[in-house]
């Protein structure tokens, strides 16, 4: 099956239950390029590349919510160069790809503290949440500067500082200060590259998450290797912890 079949009901794809958010961990650029014989630099464009066909996939597919990890807090230990040359694909994809995203009808969302990315990043992420803001299809959450234990202590920190002393913190009321505020949990998590960690990705919200290793480094997942990941997590039965 390829990306490109017709959204129709005899799609066997669409006739069953879909997830509602996934999250991508957009794992192996560097690795890509290394095999290569290439700069590692080359490999994290050719994984920008890679993200729109996804995209515009899970658009068709009627997925509500897709969030990519697309910079972690622990990648600023990465050397500068390489920094700069990310967050430069950062405004570049936002720049030529939104207008695109728009027609689409997919919305742009962040999680992650912005505030310490470069300035040209944080313009570039408030124009394109901005034009995206009616947009209704499908969210597109970029997490940047995102690191699962920074959003936990980030909500607690901010619920301390607005409740009054002595009232207890519930999961629904944590729920209200994270990032993912509004959105439904993943219900499937992606992870390239054949790496088994969660990376600090999600860590409240993937609690009962279906997990998804493919061996293929991100620069070569496409539309066919998502549509394969939802076929594997429609085979899962759910049960949240119940005997079902």
């Amino acid at each position: 099956m390829q990306g490109q079949e017709s959204n129709s009901p005899a799609d066997p794809l669409l006739s069953r239950h879909l997830p509602r958010h996934i999250a991508i961990i957009m794992d192996g650029n560097g690795r890509w390029a290394q095999r290569r014989g290439l700069d590692r630099t080359v490999g994290h464009r050719e994984g920008v590349k890679a993200l729109k066909p996804i995209v515009k996939e899970a658009a068709r597919l009627g997925i509500e919510v897709l969030t990519a990890y697309a910079f972690s807090t622990e990648n600023w230990r990465r050397p500068s160069q390489e920094i700069d040359v990310l967050m430069g694909l950062l405004v570049e994809f936002l720049a030529s790809e939104t207008p695109e995203l728009k027609e689409e009808g997919v919305r742009i969302r962040t999680i992650g503290d912005i505030r310490k990315l470069p300035l040209s990043a944080q313009q570039s992420l408030n124009w394109a949440m901005t034009e995206t803001s009616q947009q209704r299809r499908l969210i597109l959450n970029l997490a940047l500067n995102y690191g699962g234990r920074d959003e936990i202590l980030r909500a607690v920190n901010s619920w301390r500082h607005q409740t009054p002393e002595g009232t207890e913190l519930t999961e629904a009321e944590l729920n209200r200060y994270l990032d993912t505020a509004g959105l439904p949990d993943p219900d499937l998590l992606i992870r390239s590259s054949g790496e088994f960690r969660l990376s600090n990705f999600l860590l409240w919200q993937l609690a009962y998450a279906e997990i998804y290793i493919s061996d293929k480094l991100w620069p070569d997942f496409g539309p066919a290797d998502l549509q394969a990941a939802i076929r594997d997590y429609q085979t899962r039965h759910r049960r949240f912890g119940g005997l079902g």
